[in-house]
């Protein structure tokens, strides 16, 4: 018996929890240095060494393992979650869990690059993290490595993104935010690496985290303490932030349509991931909303061969939050924008994700909830569709 009790069901979200000396095989020692702890300070750091040790002792001790399998989903996440950290645990992780596959962002090691003072050390401590992600991923097909490629310097994210296809990237998650601060994404000087995605026949994504975090930090000069994140502690998101998720992308997105980056790379695929999806049917109708009221004056507009939202089903698909209601959301927008997700082994991921999103999607009908759970997500990644099992006895 498995967590998706026989159904086919992909994971459109699922991390690593990198450990300390997770780059220093691909990282020039001084570059490592410079970059600094992993984990924030010495009281954090030796919290979540404790945590680590205490998972390790799993691969000798057969009834702590039998007790991490017992609870796979509802059990221990962070560093503690089975197949964290060790390849080999994430594989029989799978085995249990019945993923047929999931995309495998990196965590903290994503804020560890992007420390970076200056673009050499970004795009070396880039090509580092990807390179440990690969190795990662390489143990079974089901695990889908995805690089990670900044935009602020075109030609060192062509380059990056050719060592990423090399190692065997299936996807590319690029920051939300506008490239270095100074152009759109949909800039022709990004046609070529836009052109590069097509044809390797691999989606883009963009994630919470690079360039989709928080508020601006005005916000957080309210005249009051601080408050603890989502999880007690000072490293994640606060309730201001989450709000915000969504703007990131939509700008992003925006950006894609209007500079006709959909539509001079019409099989060019992307997905946003872990910025929840609630925001999405009314994204879409603010899309055509503004398409019908400027197209009169805007020669752009006047160009485009389909309207917005329908370059954004074409190409996109969002991963909801298990507390949002996605059945609402596919009776609202349609059945082909939405994916699952678990976010294993984060805890934001809740102890039964399949649980909830199953529960939100009790009115809708079979077609729509196998697109939920595996067609669209099939579709991103351009897999041959997988025949549905029966479920399990």
């Amino acid at each position: 018996m498995t967590y998706t009790d026989g159904r086919v069901i992909h994971d459109a979200d699922s991390h690593t929890m990198e450990t300390g000396d997770w780059l220093a095989p691909y990282l020039d020692p001084d570059l490592l240095d410079s970059l600094g702890a992993l984990y924030g300070g010495a009281e954090t750091g030796q919290r979540i060494l404790k945590v680590i040790e205490t998972a390790k002792e799993r691969k000798s001790d057969p009834e702590k393992d039998a007790a991490a399998r017992e609870n796979i989903i509802s059990g221990e996440k962070g560093w503690g979650g089975y197949g964290a950290f060790d390849t080999e645990e994430r594989v029989r992780a799978l085995d249990w869990l019945g993923f047929g596959s999931q995309l495998v962002f990196p965590t903290f090691g994503l804020a560890l690059v992007r420390r970076a003072k200056d673009e050499d050390t970004l795009y070396k401590a880039s090509h580092a993290l990807n390179q440990a992600q690969a190795a990662f991923c390489k143990a079974d097909p089901r695990l889908v490595f995805v690089a990670f490629v900044p935009l602020d310097n075109p030609e060192r994210a062509m380059d990056l993104l050719e060592k990423a296809l090399d190692d065997g990237a299936g996807a590319v998650l690029v920051p939300a935010n506008a490239p270095a601060g100074e152009r759109s994404p949909g800039h022709t000087v990004y046609d070529a690496f836009w052109r590069r995605l097509q044809e390797a026949n691999i989606p883009f994504t963009l994630h919470i985290g690079p360039g989709t975090m928080s508020q601006p930090v005005a916000y957080h000069n309210n005249g009051r303490e601080r408050a603890p994140d989502l999880h007690g502690g000072g490293e994640n998101i606060r309730f201001g932030d989450y709000p915000c998720l969504g703007y990131a992308p939509q700008m992003f997105l925006t950006a894609m349509v209007y500079d006709g980056v959909f539509e001079r790379f019409p099989k060019l695929r992307g997905a946003v991931v872990e910025c929840g999806a609630g925001w999405v049917p009314e994204f879409l109708r603010q899309l055509d909303g503004g398409y019908r009221s400027f197209k009169r004056t805007d020669p752009y507009l006047q160009g485009m061969e389909l309207l917005p939202s329908e370059y954004i089903r074409r190409a996109v698909k969002f991963t909801p939050f298990p507390s949002e209601d996605v059945g609402r959301m596919i009776n609202d927008a349609g059945a082909e924008l939405f994916m699952f997700s678990s976010d294993y082994p984060h805890p934001e991921g809740t102890k039964d994700p399949l649980g909830k999103f199953d529960a939100s999607l009790e009115a809708v009908d079979d077609a729509s909830k196998d697109a939920f759970f595996r067609r669209n997500y099939e579709e991103l990644l351009d897999m041959a569709p997988q025949p549905q099992a029966v479920a399990a006895e």
